[in-house]
């Protein structure tokens, strides 16, 4: 079992940065990749970035060169910060975390054991 528990949501205007972080307890094994999803209304989920400790992560190709994740393995926490914010990043955001997967699994949330309640990010032009 893991709790996940997510912080640093905002409202913000085009340019800022946010910085989130997910703090996992519980099941190490169950924590080895970190990942971030967003979800517009009405969407389905999308893959946002992936961290799997010592391996190569993921970033999504869109937000590559705007968006980073990092990781402090001795907090077991995920961050995702997140700058030159635009209208379009608009979302709710959430953290997931699995068992080691390879590198072409960590995009399919269906691969995620255990999610954040979210939190929202809002960018107003």
């Amino acid at each position: 079992q893991v709790r996940l528990q997510e912080s640093g949501g905002g409202l913000v205007q085009t340019g800022d940065s946010l910085k989130l972080a997910c703090a996992a307890s519980g099941d190490a094994f169950n924590s080895v990749t970190m990942a971030w999803f967003r979800q517009f209304p009405g969407k389905e989920r999308e893959f946002v970035a992936a961290d799997r400790r010592r391996e190569s992560g993921r970033m999504k190709d869109s937000v590559r060169g705007r968006f980073t994740i990092s990781r402090d393995n001795a907090k077991n926490t995920a961050y995702l910060q997140m700058n030159n914010l635009k209208p379009e990043d608009t979302a709710t955001y959430y953290c997931a975390t699995a068992p080691r997967l390879i590198w072409s699994e960590l995009d399919n949330p269906s691969r995620y054991n255990y999610w954040g309640q979210g939190s929202q990010v809002t960018v107003s032009s």
